[in-house]
């Protein structure tokens, strides 16, 4: 009311210029604002909310990580509410099963949040998810396809699928693999991605040796590697451990691009500058999040959203891979 008065508008077009301005002429816009900014004044949530029955809150159930892919799928869904005017408030879980969902969700719900983005990459989240409360609306992202719910996620199986082409196109005669760990999603589906390209072209399918995701990791298998006389070529299931695959094979003697291809996964900000820069796949994460927030924009409009929105990795060729 007050700003009304300095603005000489009704209450009415102070609630259209702070809830949908482009239906006020921008003269009027301009005129509201300003008095917005003389009286410093800024909407009572707790008010809107007996109002409108909402709350203008999203929660966020994801695993408590500092994995580049989780941690970015994380900062760009919060990015993609923040700039439609959401709040979100965030759990962060130790582990992805029921029980701890169930207790995630649960503390949301006692935050009045409007509807909840799931990061789900585990497998142990899939009985969680198909337990859902029936009246929260709920997207999940990076979750398994078998599920109640709808899913935006990459598609890791075309971006491996991508990059063992590229290999194989190369001439190498075949592509060796260093996954994740058994318990995440993405890395199985990479290695779907790589294990099918394989099998279609004839070639032979090595051994998956399993990482955690850690340099460290990358490092311990790529010297079992380096000990492989007919080894050429390297897919490796992320940037962090194909770092330490590039490192045992240097330590190993084997010149990378000339003796091995090494190709990694995610494009972490760090990739362009190793040494040599790598070859890997970039995931859209940005478009990741914006689908799963409007995915569950529908869901809280009593609309079905499409129940799985893949996004398509790009594949970045670097100085790491060259012909066998």
């Amino acid at each position: 009311m007050d700003v009304a008065v300095l603005a000489g508008v009704s209450t009415m077009t102070v609630s259209r210029v702070l809830n949908t301005p482009d239906r006020v002429r921008a003269e009027t816009r301009a005129r509201v604002l300003a008095a917005v900014r003389e009286l410093d004044y800024r909407p009572n949530q707790a008010a809107r909310q007996l109002v409108t029955g909402r709350s203008g809150v999203l929660g966020v159930v994801s695993i408590d990580t500092t994995l580049y892919g989780p941690a970015t799928t994380l900062y760009c869904i919060e990015q993609a509410a923040r700039n439609a005017g959401y709040n979100v408030s965030i759990a962060s879980l130790s582990s992805l099963n029921r029980t701890s969902m169930e207790e995630g969700l649960q503390r949301l719900r006692t935050q009045g949040v409007d509807g909840v983005i799931i990061v789900a990459p585990h497998e142990s989240a899939v009985n969680g998810l198909r337990h859902l409360p029936p009246e929260m609306p709920v997207v999940a992202v990076d979750a398994a396809d078998d599920i109640p719910v709808p899913v935006a996620k990459v598609d890791q199986v075309a971006g491996a699928a991508r990059v063992t082409r590229h290999l194989l196109d190369l001439g190498h005669h075949t592509v060796w693999h260093v996954a994740g760990p058994a318990d995440w999603l993405d890395a199985n589906g990479r290695i779907d991605g790589w294990r099918g390209v394989l099998e279609s072209a004839g070639r032979p399918v090595p051994g998956v040796l399993r990482g955690d995701w850690s340099a460290r990791s990358g490092y311990q298998l790529g010297r079992r590697l380096a000990e492989e006389p007919d080894l050429t070529a390297v897919f490796v299931a992320n940037d962090q451990m194909a770092l330490g695959v590039l490192r045992a094979l240097r330590e190993a003697g084997k010149r990378v691009p000339e003796d091995v291809s090494v190709a990694g996964f995610d494009d972490i900000p760090e990739a362009a500058y190793f040494w040599p820069p790598l070859t890997t796949v970039r995931q859209d994460f940005r478009e990741v999040g914006r689908h799963a927030f409007h995915m569950l924009l529908d869901r809280m409009a009593g609309a079905e959203p499409e129940s799985r929105r893949l996004v398509e990795p790009e594949l970045v060729v670097r100085d790491s891979t060259a012909r066998a």
